[in-house]
């Protein structure tokens, strides 16, 4: 038997390999926030969509007016400066409604892209992980539910429940769990043969644990991109159901009920529908240049040929 012997490393070297390995890594850490801050799409997006959370979230200080107060000698008044946006045909200042809207969108985004997230992502890792039967059961599944448009989707499910803001989440939410389980799934199945995951088995570890500690933050990554570039498809979506009446119900402001009001009057009064519709731009505009500024970051094997 042929013995080779290996110099045993210099325990005295080790900080110094220690200090230059996180050096390295904080110096790969500048160059992708210098080249993030450099990119105009990216500040552009990152401003956008500040400004949406911000004013969504200081909707009750920054608007001027209750959203639901009606002024009815104002009625239909253009922009001035007392109403920036000018008034409904209540009399209700528009920009005010803008703000309350936004409250909305953004509890919709949230909640509806979170709980979609986490469940593609479990449903993900466990289609291409588990076994081939299961695999094709949950690709089937992911099928079914892409093939109904969301539109159909909620006028049976408003059929049979009446429209409210559970049904519009509840549709969000069902209709985007097949795009993060398939991306998900892709990633696990790149991963399931790789060699640290089949030390981890010949180890003895267990499928959970393998999945928690080794899968998912390998996929999570893939995953917020996509959800920063799902955000303003699913306020579309809520937008678009409360534009058909099968939303968010009046009184409540919603940009979908700004833009259906507006679309009545448009008329006499196309600043409404001018109004409500500004805000759904600027918000997709806003998450799309973010979301494709981090799939740059993240993956630079995407180029930067956008």
């Amino acid at each position: 038997m042929i013995r080779v012997s290996v110099p045993p490393s210099d325990p005295a070297s080790a900080p110094a390999v220690a200090a230059e390995l996180r050096e390295s890594a904080g110096r790969e850490r500048r160059e992708k926030l210098r080249g993030f801050l450099t990119d105009w799409q990216a500040v552009t997006g990152l401003i956008l969509v500040v400004a949406f959370f911000a004013s969504a979230i200081f909707a009750p200080w920054l608007a001027p007016y209750d959203p639901n107060a009606m002024d009815i000698p104002a009625r239909m008044s253009g922009p001035t400066w007392a109403h920036l946006a000018g008034t409904d045909q209540l009399g209700r200042d528009t920009f005010s409604r803008i703000l309350y809207g936004g409250r909305v969108a953004l509890y919709i985004a949230a909640i509806g892209v979170s709980v979609s997230l986490i469940i593609g992502l479990v449903l993900g890792m466990i289609a291409g992980y588990g076994p081939r039967w299961l695999d094709n059961l949950l690709l089937l599944a992911f099928d079914a539910v892409r093939s109904f448009p969301a539109i159909i989707l909620a006028l049976a499910t408003v059929a049979l429940t009446g429209p409210s803001l559970t049904v519009v989440l509840a549709i969000v939410i069902i209709t985007t769990i097949p795009s993060y389980g398939r991306v998900a799934r892709t990633a696990t199945m790149a991963l399931r043969h790789t060699e640290f995951i089949l030390a981890e088995r010949s180890l003895g570890a267990s499928t959970p644990r393998i999945l928690l500690h080794h899968v998912m933050p390998n996929v999570i990554g893939p995953l917020l991109i996509l959800a920063a570039m799902e955000v303003p498809v699913v306020v579309s979506i809520e937008a678009g159901l409360s534009f058909l009446g099968i939303g968010v119900l009046p009184p409540k402001a919603s940009w979908g009920t700004i833009l259906n009001e507006g679309y009545l009057v448009i008329r006499d009064a196309p600043w409404m529908v001018i109004a409500g519709g500004i805000p759904l731009i600027l918000t997709t505009l806003g998450f799309t240049f973010l979301g494709e500024a981090l799939r740059d970051v993240f993956d630079p094997r995407m180029g930067r040929g956008r």
